[in-house]
């Protein structure tokens, strides 16, 4: 085998290089015919196309177990290749191929770059010259393996807004990775097989072996297989929305027979995909998370026949005839016969000093989990007073050395969950401050501390934080449709008998018919999920509306 390897071969590497093309083929022959079981043979013809080889395993998450070298190489002899190695995989053990008139230089070689061993040419026979040092070599690689990483690996900075974004992205998106953070040993030796000097974070390492350089939330979803462009213009539905109504339609629409498209601007899920434990929904006595919940749905709309596009966000909604045009913010479009918004509703942000300049570095919207392994034994502050922060309160309560719930009303009871204020008051580490705000958070290149203002006593304290989780409020992101679509004033859309409670229909309605239920002021266009006007807010109210959507698609389409 050449320098040119399969990507997804997982054992361990037995790497020898030599400038000569007999040598090169007969060490590679010997190693093959004893090892080739169970190692992977990679054979060079040069230090410099030996190091590439070394950047492309490691880049692929492969292992290297022992390097061979020759001593006597161009450019670059076999210890400077072997010292540069170890840059790479430090864990390999590492020979070299010595002429009897270097072994003066070998032995100098193990004493100044911890070379293991030397071989003298020639090795015949292989079984009493070569096999017994390469065991010797293999056998102390075992006792102190490298772990062979298939997944897609993100090297970051632990405080940057990017980093986080990518690992977020990835998490929600049900793409295993592997993070390292960018000043720790191991992040230090990906960067240094990309040619990155690291000022540019993140760096994204697919299982392929491509790098990408601070990516886009586009850039990255396509680098990791997940779906960006639709396959035809035209669709009998097109669902706009990936969370739990979303995913709803496009299970029920797809299943019908209906040719549908999702079109999901950041992860499927949405707030509830994020939420770490659903413990009202029907169907699931013991709980389930967001994320599972999220999964199981999009597989079975993808089952059915659903196309589900990432980081595809909508700009724009037309009628032309009796079709409806949906434009996407690269500039494509699609066509279809019914259009179903399920977009939901985004966190409102905390609009305090000092937040804004936190953001992805401590303080975070959402629960956020891809964080919680950092959390562990710290301090951690929840803001908001409904279920979502009742769920992540419970979540990070197993993890954080204490957590605060800081509610702005006077009872938790206003808004959460009797099941969860129950249970909030057995943990022992969950405490609740109510009539607080948050007035300020404190840091340099993370959260530090924060201010927080009581409203009873109308004193503020400045407390210690290392993590702040924002849940307040509901802001429907339906800014694209002003002008086509009927909104209330808070932005969310009007649909059904809501639209004629003046007695007249709505402006530019088309069909001799009122709007009907989840039918917003377009024919042929519905609503379902948080985004609605006076919808109620839960994941199986959701589903229930994105279900009844298909059906009310179905009566405009004509069909049974």
């Amino acid at each position: 085998m050449t320098a040119q390897s399969d990507p997804n071969e997982s054992r361990p590497v037995l790497l020898t290089v030599d400038d000569d093309p007999a040598v090169s083929r007969a060490v590679a022959r010997d190693l093959r015919r004893r090892y080739g079981a169970d190692h992977r043979i990679v054979r060079a013809t040069s230090a410099a196309e030996a190091m590439e080889a070394l950047r492309e395993i490691k880049l692929r998450g492969g292992r290297v177990a022992v390097l061979l070298a020759d001593y006597r190489m161009p450019q670059m002899n076999g210890i400077e290749f072997l010292e540069s190695a170890m840059d790479l995989f430090p864990r390999a053990r590492r020979a070299l191929l010595t002429a009897y008139a270097d072994t003066d230089a070998a032995i100098a070689a193990i004493n100044v770059v911890d070379v293991d061993h030397y071989l003298l040419k020639p090795w015949e026979p292989p079984e009493e010259k070569l096999y017994p040092v390469v065991d010797a070599m293999i056998k102390a690689y075992a006792n102190e393996p490298d772990v062979a990483v298939g997944d897609t690996k993100v090297v970051g900075h632990r405080w940057s807004a990017p980093s986080f974004a990518a690992r977020d992205f990835l998490a929600n998106n049900g793409v295993s990775y592997r993070w390292f953070s960018s000043d720790e040993p191991e992040g230090e030796r990906l960067l240094h097989a990309a040619g990155v000097d690291g000022r540019e974070l993140p760096v994204v390492v697919t299982p392929s072996g491509t790098t990408l350089v601070a990516p886009t939330t586009a850039e990255l979803a396509a680098a990791v297989g997940l779906p960006t462009t639709p396959t035809t213009d035209f669709y009998d539905l097109v669902v706009i929305g990936g969370g739990p109504a979303g995913l709803g339609a496009s299970v029920y629409g797809a299943s019908e027979g209906l040719r549908t498209l999702v079109a999901e601007r950041q992860a499927t899920g949405g707030q509830a995909g994020q939420s770490s434990r659903i413990e009202n929904y029907l169907g699931f006595p013991d709980g389930v998370s967001g994320a599972q919940l999220t999964e199981r749905a999009r597989r079975q709309a993808v089952k059915f026949g659903a196309e589900i596009l990432t980081t595809s966000e909508v700009t724009g909604l037309e009628a032309c005839g009796s079709a409806r045009i949906v434009s996407f913010n690269d500039g494509g479009q699609v066509a279809a016969h019914t259009v179903i918004i399920a977009t939901g509703v985004a966190y409102r942000d905390l609009d305090v000093p000092g937040v804004a300049e936190l953001a992805g570095r401590g303080v975070f919207y959402g629960s956020a989990a891809t964080e919680a392994a950092h959390c562990a034994d710290r301090d951690v502050y929840i803001v908001g007073g409904a279920n979502s922060a009742g769920q992540a309160a419970l979540f990070f309560s197993t993890i954080a050395r204490s957590v605060t719930l800081v509610v702005r009303a006077d009872a938790l009871e206003r808004s959460m969950s009797y099941y969860l204020v129950e249970q909030l008051r057995t943990r022992p580490n969950v405490s609740v401050r109510l009539r607080t705000v948050v007035e300020k958070a404190h840091g340099a290149d993370h959260l530090e501390s924060l201010t927080l203002h009581d409203g009873s006593t109308g004193t503020s304290e400045c407390v210690p934080a290392s993590h702040l989780f924002v849940f307040i409020g509901a802001t429907p992101r339906t800014d694209w449709l002003t002008g086509v679509l009927e909104r209330d004033e808070r932005g969310f859309l009007v649909t059904g008998p809501a639209l004629v409670a003046s007695g007249r229909r709505p402006r530019g309605w088309s069909v001799d018919r009122d709007p009907w239920h989840l039918e917003s002021s377009m024919p042929g266009v519905f609503v379902a999920g948080d985004v609605r006007s006076a919808s109620v807010k839960r994941v199986a109210s959701a589903v229930g509306e994105g279900a009844m959507a298909v059906t009310l698609a179905h009566r405009y389409l004509g069909t049974p």
